[in-house]
């Protein structure tokens, strides 16, 4: 039997592209990062698109209209927790970090 014979577990149904209508976009910069928020509606419904670029790298993730208030409220959450807390004393030798998501 030839490798032709059979098919390839590689071999994909083509992607299906829904219809997608862009409802609102803002575009945010924080230091090297760019962060682009598109509130968008296909026909299951509506979701905000929220995509992170830094240099090359992009990343996104999608959150359900039914989960954004909440998301809201955790992001409002964390805001307010980290302008109470101290912040961080550096050491004297210490670099800076170099994860990998892009953070230096």
């Amino acid at each position: 039997m030839f490798s032709t014979d059979r098919p390839s577990p590689y071999d994909h149904e083509p992607r299906v592209v829904r219809n997608e209508d862009t409802l609102k976009t803002a575009e945010l910069q924080v230091e090297r990062k760019t962060f682009t928020l598109k509130l968008k509606e296909n026909p299951r419904g509506r979701f905000l698109r929220i995509t992170e670029e830094a240099g090359s790298k992009r990343n996104s993730i999608i959150i359900p209209f039914t989960g954004m208030k909440d998301f809201r409220d955790v992001i409002t959450e964390m805001a307010k927790a980290a302008e109470t807390m101290p912040a961080p004393k550096p050491a004297a030798d210490a670099e800076e970090p170099n994860d990998s998501i892009g953070n230096r």
